[in-house]
């Protein structure tokens, strides 16, 4: 068996560089709870009430986030959600 020794402040920072690492992994791991599916283009279009084309232009203006595998497309419903949060007009009302 062979034995490696490093310095304590060595041997500390590496423990913590490991774990913002685990950090990062269970923080990503929350965020895809079963709670929080996948959504396809056409299911999002529905949703939303818009076009392919409409869908295609928030992604591309970084509005709406998506993860891409090949050609698919997916969104997650909690994205969806903060999306239609950050575009909620609140009614005013107009005196008469």
């Amino acid at each position: 068996m062979e034995v490696i020794t490093i310095e304590s402040k060595a041997f500390q920072q590496l423990l913590e560089q490991l774990n913002q690492i685990k950090a990062g992994i269970d923080t990503r791991l929350k965020k895809t709870t079963p709670d929080d599916p996948w959504l396809d283009n056409n299911e999002v279009c529905k949703w939303l009430k818009v076009s392919k084309r409409t869908l295609q232009n928030y992604r591309d203006n970084g509005e709406l986030s998506f993860s891409q595998m090949g050609a698919k497309i997916l969104y997650r419903t909690s994205d969806v959600e903060e999306f239609l949060k950050r575009h909620y007009n609140k009614a005013f009302s107009i005196k008469r």
